[in-house]
């Protein structure tokens, strides 16, 4: 495979030395277009909540060249432990939830795929070996998410309809390749609260995005790397309290609260614990639409304002 430069090239212009014209097309290569927000949700509920998680095991280190037993381990747990604790703790609830997995991890874990599938959850794309697709070529990056899924296709019996790349990495080909493939939605942007249409060089493209955000995600708060700066310097229960306040105004204003998860980072004892506390605080709350990634894809579209 051959990755295409970081560095411009010498005669390349500088950002400060683009014409009106090459910084307007540079914005609106990829851009949100109509909200998606629906008038109502299914069953009259007031919001909805999306669970999301994402079940990169063993990829990470992988995709990094790292092959030692210790970072593998890291992410052995989240399939031998994690997952397992999620599966349960959703069971509990009655929530259905929507799982990004690398091929490579679905590859390494078929039975948790079949986990899934079997307890009524999504099975949805995450890339390859969670690759970092801006360091690819275009050919490359299809030719990987082509893979991808067909891969989770064959494990989980099911053709994914939604992607979410790896580290949320969103290239200059991205959205053309996740076009061809014909999926209902990508999970990897942020620009809004609620769905909305993705447009391509201004033009709607009838892909739903499903928007991330960093506060709403497990890894910022909570990764550890030893010879890096990452600590998990805030405590559980204080992360809980920040994504209940996003749920609690997503309440108030009747929309969507879309959380991201990871097995290997969530799924440790005094984590769940928290997580657990989340999902009594918005079970004891009326009128919440559960969903999957695909069912609130689907729901938005056909019932947007």
């Amino acid at each position: 495979m051959t990755a295409t430069p970081d560095a411009p090239a010498p005669d390349t212009p500088q950002p400060w030395q683009w014409d009106e014209q090459t910084w307007r097309g540079h914005v609106a290569r990829v851009r949100a277009g109509r909200s998606l927000r629906p008038g109502s949700w299914p069953g009259g509920a007031r919001a909805a909540v999306a669970l999301s998680f994402d079940s990169d095991h063993e990829t990470i280190p992988l995709r990094d060249g790292e092959t030692r037993p210790g970072k593998l381990s890291q992410g052995e747990y989240g399939a031998r432990v994690g997952a397992p604790r999620v599966l349960r703790l959703l069971e509990r609830h009655g929530i259905p939830a929507s799982f990004f997995m690398p091929a490579v991890s679905a590859l390494l874990h078929p039975g948790e795929v079949r986990d899934y599938v079997a307890a009524g959850h999504e099975v949805a794309m995450h890339g390859w070996i969670h690759e970092r697709n801006m360091l690819l070529s275009a050919a490359d990056e299809r030719e990987l998410a082509l893979r991808a899924a067909d891969t989770l296709e064959k494990l989980s019996g099911t053709r994914p309809v939604g992607i979410r790349t790896p580290s949320w990495d969103f290239s200059d080909h991205t959205l053309a390749i996740t076009r061809e493939l014909g999926l209902r939605y990508d999970s990897s942007l942020m620009a809004d609260d609620e769905p909305y249409e993705l447009l391509a060089d201004g033009e709607p493209t009838g892909v739903v995005e499903i928007p991330v955000e960093w506060i709403r995600d497990d890894a910022p708060y909570l990764m550890m790397d030893r010879y890096a700066a990452l600590r998990p310097y805030t405590p559980p229960r204080q992360v809980a309290g920040i994504w209940r306040d996003e749920f609690d105004a997503a309440y108030a204003e009747g929309g969507l609260f879309q959380l991201t998860l990871h097995p290997h980072i969530i799924g440790h004892r005094s984590r769940m614990a928290a997580l657990a506390e989340l999902l009594d605080h918005i079970a004891a709350h009326q009128g919440i639409w559960y969903a999957t990634h695909a069912q609130v894809a689907e729901h938005v579209w056909k019932h947007a304002r």
